[in-house]
């Protein structure tokens, strides 16, 4: 084993770190991926990302997370099962940035985002004009640069050497530019952001709790802000948790007595363990505390995973669609508000317009042919009436409904 851990290749730690090791990468792989794909989904649906600045960083987060678990979890799982790195030089090189590029990615949007609740909640008004889309575009950009800066020394730290005949990915610079960096990697990628993100939710949680406006305190947003403010504390206080005793170890190696035995490799793979296990814990904080993305992950996974069903179901659902049948302009004209238009609106089954068959088209025009000699009935009525009318007789003319007035009757039995 790398790092001087004289432990043999039979013993039953290794063996049992064999077995469980990876199934918890599997199982980190696996909710990682499934809960960080339904974020992104969640924040790109109807394109909400857009109008929040917290929802940027959220999605920032994702990204990082899912990029972490997707290129880095699978070969780290590795270690535990093969007897040597069987990825090539390439891949020894491109884990292990990705962890620190992912990592420090992870802890910069942290304490962007802690800041920015600061200012949503305690200067409201005065932030809107910072707190953009467009601004926090630039952050997310300026965060992955530094990112890039700060891991990029990773991508010449580790190389492969052959342990007695057997390829391993281990650390190559000497003992001193490796404790540089290692210290380099806890100031800024974990002791700094940590800092950032205490103070700035420190006031943001005294704030709240001292505010003396009842109408304030009550308020519909102040009440979504303070919820969105406590998911994202969680997320914060998870990633400190997470990677501490990976950061202790580091220290402790280089700074105190971090004796290579049984005990204190258990506390490596332990700490190796919890440090990934936060890039998959963030969706389900956000499913335990938000209501909203509670919803919006249930129509996320059945619009991912139910999609065919749903287009099924669709294909058999029939609509309906209006068509516009012109009747006599000329008779609409002559008889003014009587129709209050020229035409007459009717429903036909959009299926049939759709399909076009022969049977449909075919009792489309007979049932317009029936209108057409139901109006021309009509207008022949209307005009025998006027004649007779102009004639000076009284009017004689079966109602269309075929119901006879009591006034009528008397009229037509006195004729």
């Amino acid at each position: 084993m790398p790092g001087g851990l004289n432990i043999s290749s039979d013993s039953p730690e290794l063996r049992a770190a064999g077995i469980i090791v990876p199934i918890i990468f599997s199982l980190i792989f696996f909710v990682g991926t499934v809960g960080n794909g339904l974020v992104l989904a969640v924040l790109l649906w109807n394109g909400q990302v857009k109008y929040s600045t917290t929802n940027l960083f959220i999605l920032n987060l994702a990204v990082a997370d899912l990029c972490f678990i997707i290129c880095c979890v699978p070969f780290q799982a590795t270690i535990y099962t093969l007897d040597g790195w069987l990825f090539g030089a390439f891949a020894c090189k491109a884990v292990h940035f990705l962890i620190y590029l992912t990592m420090y990615a992870s802890s910069f949007t942290l304490a962007a985002v802690s800041v920015d609740r600061y200012l949503a909640i305690r200067y409201p008004l005065k932030s809107r004009d910072l707190r953009t889309s467009r601004n926090a575009g630039v952050a997310i950009v300026v965060i992955w640069s530094l990112s890039l800066l700060f891991a990029g020394p990773y991508l010449s730290y580790y190389q492969i050497i052959h342990y007695h005949g057997v390829p391993i990915c281990v650390p190559i610079w000497d003992d001193q530019r490796r404790k540089v960096l290692d210290i380099i990697t806890f100031v800024f990628g974990y002791l700094l952001p940590v800092t950032v993100v205490s103070l700035a939710y420190t006031r943001t949680i005294k704030f709240l709790w001292t505010s003396v406006d009842p109408i304030e305190r009550i308020s519909e947003s102040r009440k979504a802000k303070s919820k969105v403010t406590k998911m994202i504390v969680t997320v914060a206080i998870l990633f400190c948790l997470c990677w501490l005793p990976h950061h202790l170890v580091i220290l402790c190696f280089w700074f105190g007595h971090f004796p290579f035995n049984r005990a204190t490799y258990a506390f490596r793979l332990a700490s190796h363990c919890l440090s990934y296990t936060n890039s998959c814990l963030n969706p389900i904080v956000y499913a335990l505390i938000s209501k909203h993305f509670r919803k919006r992950f249930k129509q996320a996974f059945t619009c991912l995973f139910f999609q065919n069903k749903i287009r099924k179901k669709k294909k058999r659902r029939v609509g309906r669609k209006v068509h516009m049948v012109n009747v006599g302009r000329a008779f609409a004209n002559r008889t003014g508000d009587f129709y209050g238009g020229s035409t007459e609106v009717t429903q036909v089954p959009e299926e049939n317009t759709r399909k076009r068959d022969h049977e449909g088209a075919s009792r489309t025009r007979a049932w317009t042919r029936q209108v057409q000699d139901a109006v021309v009935s009509v207008e022949k009525e209307l005009l025998e009436e006027e004649v007779l009318a102009k004639a000076g007789h009284s009017l004689d003319v079966t109602p269309l409904r075929g119901a006879v007035g009591q006034d009528q009757e008397e009229a037509l039995e006195k004729g």
